[in-house]
């Protein structure tokens, strides 16, 4: 518990003392916001935030990677496999956002990576990540990830490795890197409004830190172990880890938030909304909850639906639109939503989600009894 106050303290106080620090830093070398021009016409509300300081997930990376490790080295552990894979996965999708950010700032229009490049970006994220989650075993032969479709836990008839060694691990390694283009676009095509991602992301991975402190309360190898709760034990590899590193990053993003919220004062960027969808991808591998992780994360889901259902609509409509704009937020400020009202509601549906999505996995601890 010591690690855990430790960690989610250090991260929240790094963010919300040093955020002001980094908005003149930005505002001084010129990272401001790009305002895409249909916004600038439709949305008239969004031309006052061009020039605002962006690339702010910078600021909540650096403070969940000096929480992790101040809360780590506190508990009196070294920092576990585990929690370095989501850091991984949190620092590599942040470059490719930073990249995407950096290029957008330089060229002063909206035009950064191509779609296809940054696809590419995330894989070659993903990929690693997926090859190290398979490695390290422990004392137990526990890897931090395995190769198993999950639910709640593995699920022993969705295993990759089922088709053969070659077969398994190609299909492996496109699964996680499905997963990680799919989360990480859609967190970034969330961040459209001041602070709707980073609220949303407190949410998800605050219910991702529940999920693996309860796996950390009934680890199969745990001395603590009550006998008669055996059956339905986890092999989670570092629960407290990943917990850890869960504290850490929802700190950061609380701290984060002070200043993010509306009328913002820095926006996070790609490099932020990347590195929140690498946290979810990385926790929902690493907790062996991948399924779940469609509720956990539900919110951010919204946006990219959105998207794909008014292209589609478009298409077969012979160019009749679904919503006034796409993403589904920019929809509601179409329809006189004050942005304020359309980020707090995103917030409900997203504790909405997290709840639920917890009081289920925990309904399958119940169920495996």
């Amino acid at each position: 518990m010591r690690s855990l106050l430790a960690a989610a303290t250090i991260s929240l106080a790094f963010t919300l003392f040093l955020t002001p620090l980094f908005i003149r830093l930005f505002r001084k070398i010129g990272w401001g916001q790009v305002i895409r021009t249909p916004e600038d016409a439709h949305n008239p509300s969004h031309h006052t935030k061009r020039g605002t300081p962006t690339m702010g997930g910078i600021v909540f990376i650096l403070g969940t990677i000096v929480g992790f490790f101040v809360g780590s080295y506190t508990g009196g552990t070294e920092p576990t496999i585990s929690g370095l894979l989501v850091l991984w996965m949190m620092v590599g999708l942040g470059i490719i956002g930073f990249i995407d950010d950096y290029m957008k700032v330089r060229s002063q229009r909206s035009l950064g990576l191509s779609g296809w490049r940054k696809i590419v970006g995330q894989i070659a994220v993903a990929v690693p990540f997926a090859i190290m989650a398979l490695n390290f075993k422990n004392q137990y032969g526990e890897t931090p990830g395995s190769a198993y479709i999950s639910f709640f836990r593995d699920i022993p008839t969705l295993s990759f490795m089922a088709l053969g060694a070659v077969a398994g691990w190609i299909l492996y390694l496109l699964w996680i890197s499905f997963m990680s283009v799919a989360w990480s676009n859609a967190t970034n095509l969330t961040d459209g409004l001041d602070g709707l991602a980073t609220g949303a992301g407190i949410f998800t991975v605050s219910a991702y830190s529940l999920v693996t402190f309860w796996q950390l309360q009934q680890r199969c190898h745990s001395a603590a172990l009550v006998t008669e709760y055996t059956a339905a034990c986890y092999d989670t590899r570092d629960p407290m880890g990943l917990t850890i590193v869960a504290a850490s990053f929802v700190g950061a993003l609380v701290g984060f938030l002070w200043w993010n919220a509306p009328k913002a004062k820095m926006f996070m960027g790609d490099v932020g909304s990347m590195a929140i969808g690498g946290v979810i991808v990385a926790m929902a591998v690493l907790s062996r909850t991948e399924i779940l992780s469609i509720i956990l994360a539900g919110v951010f889901i919204i946006a990219p639906a959105s998207v794909i259902l008014q292209r589609y609509y478009f298409k077969a409509t012979g160019g009749k639109r679904l919503f006034l704009m796409s993403p589904f937020h920019h929809h509601l400020e179409m329809r006189g939503w004050p942005e304020i009202t359309i980020v707090v509601r995103m917030w409900v549906i997203a504790g909405i989600l997290a709840i639920f999505g917890v009081a289920l996995f925990y309904a399958g601890w119940l169920a495996a009894l």
